[in-house]
C-alpha cells in the first residue's frame, strides 16, 4: 500500500460516495491533498505530458487525469472453452490549483459488465490507482515541489526529503523523460560552483562509499536526452570533482578509470559514453543514460575494476 495514502483512504459502502466538494459515484474513494501549488499552466501540461507514455492522459481546465488499463483472465489458455476476459481500469484526477488534490474511485465491477469470476477486484483497483499516484509523484514537477515542502516544513536536507518522498512511495515505476524541467541548484550549490577547490592529481581510490546519499550533499542533476540523472557531490562544470551521479546505478566518477567493463556487461544497455575532460581519474565516463531500464542484475558492480559503482534495487 501506498505510504503516502496510509491514513487517508476513506471507504463507503454506498451507491453515492461524497468527501467534500467532490461527489464521487464509486465503491471507494481515495483522497489525499497536497500542500504545494500547481497553477502555471506550463508545469500542468508538463505533468500530463511526462506521462501520457505510460498511463491514458486527459485533461480538462484546471484537472488532469490519468487512467491505467488492466486485463482479467478466466483462463491461460485463449483457446480453452469457456475462454473470458475483460479489461478494467482505474483513474486517478489530479485537481490543480493553490493546493493539489488527488482523487481516485474503485467502481464495482458492474461498470464493466458482467465478469464475475475476477477475482480480488478491487484490491487490484486500488492497488493500480496508488501505484498510478506514487509515479505521479515521483517523475513530474510534482516531486521536485513535494521535496522543497519536505525541506522547508520538518527543517531537513534535500537528500534527506528525497529519501522521504522515496518512503512514501513505494509503488512508484520509473519513467524517462516526465520532468521536462530540469532540477535546479540551490544558491548553495551555485557558490560551491563559484568557490575554489583543489583538484587532485589522479583517481581517487575506491570503492564508492555506498552510504554517500546521507553524507553527500545533493548537487545540480545532469540532464540527458531521455532521462535527468541525480548527482553528489559535484563541484563546478570543469569535472575536476565528479562526485556520484545515479540514483540507482551510482557510479562515483571521481574512482571510475573507464575501463570499459560495466559497458560491455550490461544486458540491457543502461550505460553509454559521454567526455569528461579534465576529470584527472578519465577523460570519459560511462553515462547511465538509460537508468530506468536496469534489471538489477549487479554485473556491471562485479566487473568494475576500482569498484567505483553500486547498484540500490528499487523496491
Amino acid at each position: 500500500m501506498s505510504l503516502l495514502l496510509k491514513d487517508r483512504v476513506w471507504t463507503m459502502e454506498a451507491p453515492t460516495a461524497k468527501r467534500g466538494v467532490y461527489p464521487l459515484h464509486g465503491f471507494k474513494l481515495g483522497l489525499y491533498r497536497l500542500p504545494i501549488k500547481l497553477e502555471d499552466p506550463l508545469e500542468i501540461k508538463s505533468v500530463h505530458d511526462g506521462l501520457k507514455k505510460t498511463f491514458e492522459m486527459d485533461m480538462y481546465a484546471d484537472r488532469i487525469y490519468a487512467t491505467y488499463r488492466w486485463t482479467e483472465r478466466n483462463k491461460d489458455d485463449p483457446d480453452a472453452k469457456g475462454y473470458e476476459e475483460v479489461e478494467l481500469s482505474v483513474t486517478v484526477e489530479i485537481v490543480t490549483g493553490e493546493v493539489v488534490d488527488i482523487i481516485y474511485q474503485v467502481f464495482p465491477i458492474e461498470k464493466f459488465g458482467d465478469p464475475n469470476w475476477v477475482i480480488d477486484y478491487r484490491k487490484k483497483a486500488d492497488h493500480f490507482a496508488k501505484m498510478v499516484i506514487d509515479t505521479m509523484l515521483r517523475n513530474t514537477i510534482l516531486a521536485d515541489k513535494m521535496i522543497s515542502y519536505l525541506a522547508k516544513t520538518e527543517k531537513i536536507s534535500e537528500v534527506a526529503a528525497i529519501e522521504k518522498l522515496e518512503e512514501l512511495t513505494p509503488l512508484a515505476k520509473i519513467v524517462l523523460g516526465a520532468k521536462p524541467k530540469a532540477i535546479e541548484a540551490t544558491d548553495e550549490d551555485a557558490e560551491d560552483d563559484d568557490a575554489e577547490y583543489e583538484i587532485p592529481d589522479g583517481a581517487k581510490p575506491g570503492p564508492i562509499d555506498v552510504e554517500f546519499k546521507t553524507k553527500l550533499k545533493l548537487s545540480p542533476a545532469y540532464d540527458a536526452p531521455e532521462h535527468t540523472i541525480k548527482t553528489w557531490g559535484r563541484k563546478g562544470t570543469s569535472n575536476g570533482i565528479m562526485g556520484i551521479w545515479g540514483e540507482f546505478v551510482s557510479v562515483d566518477y571521481d574512482i571510475c578509470i573507464a575501463d570499459g567493463g560495466c559497458l560491455e556487461a550490461c544486458p540491457v544497455g543502461v550505460y553509454e559514453w559521454f567526455d569528461t575532460p579534465g576529470n584527472p581519474a578519465s577523460g570519459k565516463k560511462p553515462l547511465m543514460s538509460k537508468e530506468p531500464d536496469c534489471i538489477f542484475c549487479l554485473a556491471c558492480e562485479g566487473v568494475c575494476p576500482p569498484q567505483a559503482i553500486k547498484i540500490f534495487e528499487m523496491k
